[in-house]
């Protein structure tokens, strides 16, 4: 097989044959694809699809493109979370410890910041000293020892995915549904899951803008993921604001902190949090209903062993052995926090989430390029919500900003954002859809 004329089949529109598929991306995981070529197998995809044969088999060939995992030992049910992503969406980081502490085993490979999105493992590796790309035999150790392991891909573990999830981060092929599938997914699967429940996102903040959008990218990770033998089950849920109170990495992990130990939980981060869990413990064979399973969720969270469980983690991968009780004062600091006044006053009726998002890559909470740096102090806090009146007294949000500079830049990106009216506008549901196989 020449791989320069696959690329050129698939740009012309042609269906691939499943070897086909597996040739280019051995090549993608072996480096006999040079950059430009990764780039343009995803560009041909954005542009022109698959089929769902050829998804399936991509997502096959990026799955056994390294190591399958194994967690039979540990002799406990296998499940996992996964969005596809969204602005101040920081949901696993509460997930993990609250089914670890409820009996499953959690093992959440776990990705980086994509576009204007924040990334899970950027998220804990705001915590000082967490290892989150630990060797495998770590990773089996902090599972043993806590149930949880939130982490990102090892050398072996689907290595095509990978590198072409960073090639697609810098060239504009995000969004295409048969990538998300296949590179959510073949983690899953290579991962050694028995059970995933997906959260997908449509709205302003997300890859899917309308619910049309969100609707088949769930139906193509259920299919896909059930034929490849997952128990699986998916939500969508809106992404038109932000989820929380906050957006950047240490300001984000400070408010699950918070979540976990019951200190503050804002509403709609709340909702969906709950709403996922339940699902992971009826997945997991850990609540025999639905009402049993969101009983369980609160008593979980009510009685503080989530909270601790998630100290475990943290300590088992060399994070601090304190961070329960003293996040604050581990988690960097910007030195400057500025108000988001509005220009006018009135009811928030719109605030665009992805321009959120960019505002708070803008601060360099993100990165324009694999390779750049994220400062884990910047982002924004106290988010104003859709149908809350701001003014003066009132912002659309606090700024964490390195300088004034910054912050001002920011302060205008968030206000060009934010649509002011003289009434609230009507509530929408957080959760549109339960889709399953």
């Amino acid at each position: 097989m020449i791989t320069k004329e696959i690329l050129a089949r698939k740009r012309d529109g042609a269906t691939l044959a499943a070897d086909e598929i597996a040739f280019l991306v051995r090549g993608i995981a072996d480096g006999a694809m040079t950059e430009g070529q990764v780039a343009a197998f995803a560009m041909a995809i954005c542009c022109r699809g698959m089929v769902p044969a050829e998804c399936v088999a991509l997502t096959d060939a990026m799955t056994r493109s390294g190591r399958v995992l194994d967690w039979r030992e540990l002799g406990k049910p296998v499940v996992d979370k996964h969005s596809t992503g969204g602005v101040g969406d920081k949901t696993s980081l509460m997930l993990a410890p609250i089914l670890a502490a409820a009996g499953a085993a959690v093992p959440m490979i776990s990705g980086r910041g994509l576009g204007h999105t924040g990334g899970t493992l950027d998220k804990m590796d705001a915590i000082p000293g967490y290892q989150s790309r630990p060797s495998l035999d770590r990773i089996r150790a902090a599972m043993a020892a806590t149930g949880a392991a939130m982490v990102g891909q090892t050398d072996d573990l689907a290595p095509a995915d990978r590198r072409l999830y960073a090639i697609r981060d810098t060239t504009g092929t995000v969004e295409s549904i048969p990538l998300i599938t296949a590179s959510i997914l073949s983690k899953k699967l290579a991962a050694g899951l028995g059970g995933l429940v997906l959260d997908v996102k449509y709205g302003s903040g997300a890859f899917m803008t309308d619910a049309r959008g969100g609707h088949d990218l769930a139906q193509s990770l259920v299919d896909v993921g059930s034929g490849a033998g997952l128990k699986i089950t998916a939500l969508l849920t809106d992404m038109d604001e932000v989820l929380g109170d906050s957006v950047g990495h240490s300001l984000e992990v400070l408010e699950a902190v918070r979540y976990l130990t019951g200190e503050a939980r804002e509403p709609r981060l709340d909702e969906v949090t709950r709403a996922l869990a339940a699902e992971m413990l009826l997945l997991a064979g850990l609540a025999r209903d639905a009402a049993q399973a969101a009983m369980r969720v609160g008593d979980l969270l009510a009685s503080g062993v989530a909270a601790e469980k998630f100290g475990q983690m943290v300590a088992s991968l060399d994070g601090p052995t304190d961070f329960i009780e003293r996040a604050g004062q581990h988690l960097s600091v910007a030195p400057i926090v500025r108000p988001v006044r509005p220009r006018a006053a009135g009811f928030l009726t719109a605030f665009d989430a992805r321009q959120v998002g960019l505002a708070v890559l803008a601060l360099g909470g993100g990165r324009h390029a694999p390779s750049d740096q994220i400062d884990y102090a910047v982002g924004l806090e106290r988010c104003a919500r859709l149908g809350d009146r701001v003014d003066a007294d009132r912002p659309l949000a606090f700024v964490h900003a390195r300088s004034e500079a910054a912050a001002e830049r920011a302060i205008a990106l968030l206000q060009a954002a934010a649509s002011i009216g003289d009434t609230a506008p009507a509530e929408r549901p957080l959760i549109l859809e339960r889709l399953e196989s």
